[in-house]
């Protein structure tokens, strides 16, 4: 009996092979290549360079963080029902997954977690999931979420430490302060021990909050859609000052995204003084030590009708490819 080739067959069999050679390389790809073998980064990534290389080669013997948020052009990152899927477009959600792949960990607070039940690995480009660590205070985490799946990358659960509270593989306890909030400085020293010093903040809004304030944001990077809410949860929400002066100014560099979103590119440890481990000396822009709420049980601190905001996620949500 004859055996006939299915009609997608090439009859020559050296065709794929030709094919792959002509096909473009993939620049993401050869830019791991490059941070993995430790050579020169080539001309084609010298775009991704500009964006990503201060994590890619900062400094492997002390943290590096780096925070993250998409928002409107008004600085809205949701509804006042939570309803965010999708604020950003494509490409701000493809550069969030080359954060992941860069750094050692994702950390989010318990709300977003809930929320959004993210799964918090890299899928949109090639490169290896992080550690997935999740702001616990209280305990109260469901066992169901994504994020928690044993799926590949490990899980790391912070947790206010106190009696009943054990350290083991998953659970880190973490001292509070006399408020009873968990310290950003304390959560990063208690990664860095674990070997895990690049540290991708990447929400809620209130965790990033707290953070920055902190002072322990090296880089921030927000996505700004062509989109107006005008209304809804705040992106950054930081101590009130009284005067311009005590703001944040850092050195910012600004990138078009393929889609149309801006990426802004801010240089927060140059923007914060040498007593915090900055460069500014001038203390004009001291930060305030004491972490907003966000880094107590809840990391939105946005209002909002759970049911329905539950019933939006699900209805919006049409697939796991799609949640971040």
């Amino acid at each position: 009996m004859r055996t006939i080739a299915p009609p997608y067959w090439p009859r020559d069999a050296g065709e794929p092979r030709r094919a792959a050679a002509r096909r473009p390389a993939d620049p993401w790809r050869l830019y791991l290549e490059a941070l993995q073998s430790g050579a020169r980064v080539p001309n084609a990534c010298r775009p991704l360079d500009a964006v990503y290389g201060p994590l890619a080669h900062a400094d492997a013997t002390r943290p590096f963080v780096v925070a993250q948020l998409g928002q409107s052009l008004d600085g809205r990152i949701a509804t006042v029902t939570g309803s965010s899927h999708y604020i950003s477009g494509p490409a701000a959600l493809t550069h969030l997954h080359r954060l992941r792949a860069l750094v050692d960990a994702v950390l989010v607070g318990i709300g977003t977690a809930v929320a959004d039940d993210p799964q918090l690995t890299v899928r949109h480009c090639a490169g290896e999931s992080p550690v997935r660590v999740v702001l616990d205070p209280s305990g109260r985490l469901p066992a169901a979420l994504r994020c928690l799946a044993d799926d590949g990358p490990p899980v790391l659960v912070i947790r206010r430490a106190g009696p009943g509270v054990t350290a083991c593989d998953r659970i880190v306890p973490v001292a509070a302060g006399a408020d009873g909030r968990l310290d950003p400085r304390a959560i990063v020293e208690a990664l860095a021990a674990r070997g895990l010093r690049r540290i991708l903040v990447e929400g809620g809004a209130q965790t990033v909050s707290g953070f920055v304030a902190a002072g322990v944001v090296d880089r921030l990077y927000v996505t700004v859609a062509p989109l107006i809410i005008g209304s809804g949860t705040e992106g950054l929400r930081l101590p009130e000052i009284a005067a311009l002066t005590e703001a944040l100014r850092p050195p910012t560099r600004v990138h078009v995204l393929a889609d149309g979103d801006v990426l802004f590119d801010c240089d927060l440890a140059a923007a914060r003084p040498a007593a915090l481990g900055g460069d500014d000396d001038d203390g004009r822009r001291l930060l305030a030590h004491r972490p907003p709420a966000s880094l107590a049980d809840g990391d939105r601190g946005d209002r909002r009708d759970p049911t329905r905001h539950r019933d939006e996620q699900r209805a919006e949500r049409a697939g796991p490819e799609h949640a971040v």
